[in-house]
């Protein structure tokens, strides 16, 4: 095996992953035809501020518009407006930001082109509640969500029903003008309806959808959102709708694209690379105790990979919130994960969100090796209990194994690589 010190060849291979996301390298070769008219760019998303940047610098005709992104995600233009707003609760600013683009693609004709710029965390960004709701309303629905466990498609099915932007209506509030959506997936799966609740792309989901996923996942919400959800009026348009007919949708950055670069980079640092999945949902804590198993039998069996192997995957877990602690989906992975090689020689692994941000602190996520929890007891942490208390960042902080990268500018998801000497 090519010796590789852990931490700097997993930082590595994150990078490669966020580079292959990276607007500047993606958006140049998905640019949309010239239109006639005027060109509005108009977006929102935790990398919605670096496209803007990015779409500037190759688009060679005027440009207006508006983008709305996490506050400390923002980039320089010179074209574009640039708001920050809160997120993942969304908050006034959001608001305000909701209606300015709502405004910004009013009395558009077929001549002029709406360029879209979507990623992951614009369905936070956008609060913009039905008539007969408040903004207090969408932040008690965004704490339930976040605190149920519910799988994101699910999340953001709820979400389009409860709005007057999300599901396809900011699109078709710029009809006629074309509308084309440039969208990075945080979704396991890829559904662009899906990323940020799909302000400018409808999809098929209902209310019926929305209501069961409420039942499903035990979500108490309030009484004026469950009259509204239960109403012909929170109807989201459909696919079929004629607003949409001319408008695009195009992909340019995706979990999956993000782990074959990984796979690559690993393979140039003469490490064989398999990817798991790149749409792994499902608890944090359970899909971290699965992939320790699968640690463990390569560790010990050498099987299903052969070592040495560096082992990929990605997606969106969820976490039910049982307590008040801090962290986040990835460090709430790898601490289960790190109980579940603990004491295990050869076994090193990182887990990150790809937008630089893992829940509720500034860590992107954390290392974790079969030394972790025996180290973690020494500090005076004990793992299962901080785990049991939703409180991975105070663990993995306590043996300084935080991974922190600062904001990414992209958002393809749940990172995480495990190598096994």
């Amino acid at each position: 095996m090519t010796e590789v010190d852990p931490k700097p060849f997993l930082t590595a291979i994150f990078n490669a992953a966020v580079a292959a996301a990276d607007p500047q390298r993606t958006i140049k070769d998905h640019l949309p035809a010239r239109p006639k008219g005027r060109t509005i760019v108009i977006g929102a998303g935790k990398g919605s501020a670096q496209m803007a940047a990015a779409f500037e610098k190759v688009w060679d005709r005027p440009i207006e518009g508006l983008v709305v992104t996490r506050y400390g995600y923002g980039a320089a233009c010179r074209r574009i407006e640039i708001i920050e707003a809160a997120h993942p609760v969304p908050d006034a600013a959001g608001l305000a930001a909701s209606r300015r683009l709502l405004e910004k693609v009013q009395g558009l004709t077929a001549d002029d082109l709406v360029v879209a710029l979507i990623s992951g965390g614009g369905s936070a960004l956008l609060p913009s509640p039905a008539e007969g709701l408040t903004l207090a309303d969408e932040i008690a629905v965004s704490e339930a969500l976040l605190a149920s466990g519910a799988p994101i498609a699910a999340m953001n099915t709820i979400r389009k029903h409860l709005s007057t932007i999300k599901g396809g209506r900011l699109a078709a509030a710029a009809y006629p003008a074309k509308v084309v959506s440039l969208v990075v997936s945080d979704i396991p799966g890829d559904d662009p309806a899906l990323v940020a609740s799909g302000p400018t792309v409808p999809d098929i989901g209902s209310r019926k959808d929305a209501l069961a996923s409420i039942a499903a996942y035990g979500m108490n919400l309030p009484a004026s959102v469950m009259a509204h959800i239960n109403s012909p009026a929170a109807d989201a348009p459909r696919p079929d709708d004629p607003r949409f007919i001319r408008n695009e949708v195009h992909l340019i950055a995706s979990a999956g694209v993000s782990l074959e670069a990984a796979a690559a980079e690993a393979k140039r640092q003469g490490i064989q690379a398999v990817i798991l999945s790149d749409s792994i949902e499902g608890e944090a804590r359970e899909v971290g105790g699965v992939h320790a198993a699968i640690a463990r039998e390569v560790a010990t069996r050498n099987r299903p990979f052969a070592k040495p192997v560096l082992i990929l995957s990605g997606g969106e877990t969820t976490v039910t919130l049982r307590a008040k602690g801090k962290g986040g989906r990835n460090s709430e992975f790898l601490l289960a994960f790190a109980i579940g090689i603990s004491g295990m020689a050869g076994v090193h692994a990182l887990a990150a969100d790809t937008d630089g941000i893992d829940g509720s602190e500034d860590n992107a996520g954390a290392f974790a090796d079969g030394s972790t929890v025996s180290r973690m007891r020494k500090a005076g942490v004990d793992a299962k209990a901080l785990l049991a208390g939703n409180n991975a960042w105070t663990a993995f902080n306590a043996v300084d194994d935080l991974f922190v990268s600062g904001p990414t500018g992209t958002n393809v998801n749940d990172f995480r690589a495990i190598l096994i000497k």
